[in-house]
């Protein structure tokens, strides 16, 4: 059994459990904290910095990170203090400076009452991820550590830094899946289809062939990707037949229902 502490926020007392990270707790009860690199099913990172708190008792005292901080027993941290909103609005006016055209950081901008920034804009011309990537690493991340692919990574350091393939070549890795499109905060990630084709214009144009669904005719993901789902989702896929292993999602679902109402039917049927 998990054991239970309590935590404080902005004075009122909420429970946790031991352990967890103080930003989940805050979200579950309704308290704003604001988070550009923070997905729960990823180990904490704290690159973006953005859901910073004040810690008062409990842990160290100072400025941490919400998604890295560990509730304790008798924790107890400020959320929105005047030194917490300065240093917030510092980090808006840099992530202006660095993803100019992100909507999201735009958002946050007008809720803070950032309406500038004091840095250099770092606007660069036919940028593959379009002035919007803040590299937060969700989108390297998910494709290492989640789908175990490593199709994209950082490339060089310091101010230099940016997220792509490797040598800036089309990947032979990638599956398709657009999990990195999907988890991305800013949208930063440009993909087109274009027949049986997706096409990854973020990614050096990497290019990965779409299976067509042999129900509705829509393409909708690689082989290799069709090939792990089938492993991970539908363990039992090789008691169905070839067909099924050719669908599209809906189409599965469909598929599945069908199925089952039928071996239902025939339990009926044989008295079972």
């Amino acid at each position: 059994m998990k054991e239970l502490v309590s935590v404080y926020i902005n004075g009122k007392k909420y429970e946790a459990e031991k352990g967890e990270m103080l930003i989940n707790v805050a979200r579950r009860n309704g308290i704003k904290i604001p988070s550009l690199c923070y997905e729960e099913f990823l180990e904490p990172y704290g690159s973006c910095r953005i859901c910073i708190v004040e810690v008062k008792e409990g842990a160290r005292p100072g400025i941490t990170t919400s998604c890295s901080l560990a509730c304790v027993e008798g924790l107890k941290v400020e959320t929105d203090t005047p030194e917490i909103i300065r240093h917030r609005k510092m980090l808006i006016e840099l992530y202006l400076a660095q993803a100019l055209e992100a909507e999201k950081i735009k958002e946050l901008a007008k809720e803070y009452g950032v309406k500038s920034t004091r840095f250099k804009k770092k606007y660069k011309k036919d940028d593959p991820l379009n002035n919007k990537c803040i590299l937060c690493g969700l989108c390297v991340r998910v494709c290492n550590e989640v789908m175990g692919y490593g199709a994209i990574n950082f490339i060089n350091r310091g101010h230099k830094t940016k997220v792509n393939t490797p040598y800036f070549e089309p990947s032979n890795v990638c599956s398709g899946c657009k999990a990195c499109v999907e988890i991305c905060p800013t949208d930063a990630i440009t993909v087109k289809e274009e027949g049986n084709k997706r096409i990854f214009v973020s990614w050096s144009n990497t290019t990965v062939e779409l299976e067509k669904c042999e129900e509705c005719g829509k393409y909708f993901a690689s082989e290799k990707l069709v090939s792990r789902v089938l492993t991970k989702v539908y363990p039992n896929a090789l008691h169905f037949d070839d067909t099924f292993k050719k669908l599209c999602p809906e189409c599965k679902r469909k598929y599945m229902l069908s199925h089952n109402i039928t071996e239902l039917r025939r339990g009926l049927e044989n008295g079972r």
